[in-house]
């Protein structure tokens, strides 16, 4: 993104960068999430993220570590300080209830955003990001799975990024999570 006024300030805005991510993005990442966590809690959302902080979940900062070692991670910047965070893989986590796609894939495996920094495209542009790497990767299907109770507001984001409801799951210990895996061909 270019440095251009912020809206009604005259201003120019930061550029926003977007970088391979690392171990070192590890702590960054978890106070996205645990932000994250906190906001949707705010707006009364406590069924997609539950109530505990990332950060203190049991297998919360070993899965960001394994995000961060054993996966692909890119990181959105603002003038050098971490405000987004995707991490993509080659299929999705086995402990959801979503098969293999029969070709190759890459899947979304994280998006999350600094909430502080909303409405300024960093998740649209970390997932344009997915879809470059996807093609260079010489792969035509980019899948996501989201949270899809409430009004739906989550699928509705990723189909305005390019993305196709494909179908609905439940996860999570009782079962009854609402999940929608979309997909996304790329020419």
């Amino acid at each position: 993104m270019e440095n251009a006024p912020a809206p009604g300030t005259g201003t120019p805005t930061p550029a926003l960068r977007i970088r391979p991510g690392g171990p070192a993005d590890a702590s960054a990442i978890l106070a996205m999430l645990d932000s994250a966590v906190a906001w949707m809690n705010a707006r009364g959302n406590t069924e997609q993220w539950g109530t505990i902080p990332y950060s203190r979940r049991p297998q919360g900062p070993a899965r960001v570590e394994e995000y961060t070692t054993r996966h692909t991670p890119y990181i959105a910047e603002l003038d050098g300080v971490p405000v987004g965070a995707l991490v993509l893989h080659t299929g999705p986590s086995p402990d959801l209830p979503i098969p293999p796609a029969p070709e190759p894939e890459r899947y979304v495996r994280l998006l999350v955003t600094d909430r502080r920094h909303a409405s300024r495209g960093i998740g649209a542009a970390l997932l344009t990001r997915a879809a470059e790497e996807t093609r260079r990767a010489g792969v035509r299907l980019l899948r996501v799975d989201c949270w899809a109770g409430d009004d739906g507001a989550l699928v509705a984001y990723y189909q305005r990024n390019g993305f196709t409801p494909a179908t609905t799951f439940q996860a999570g210990p009782t079962g009854t999570w609402p999940g929608r895996l979309l997909t996304r061909r790329l020419p």
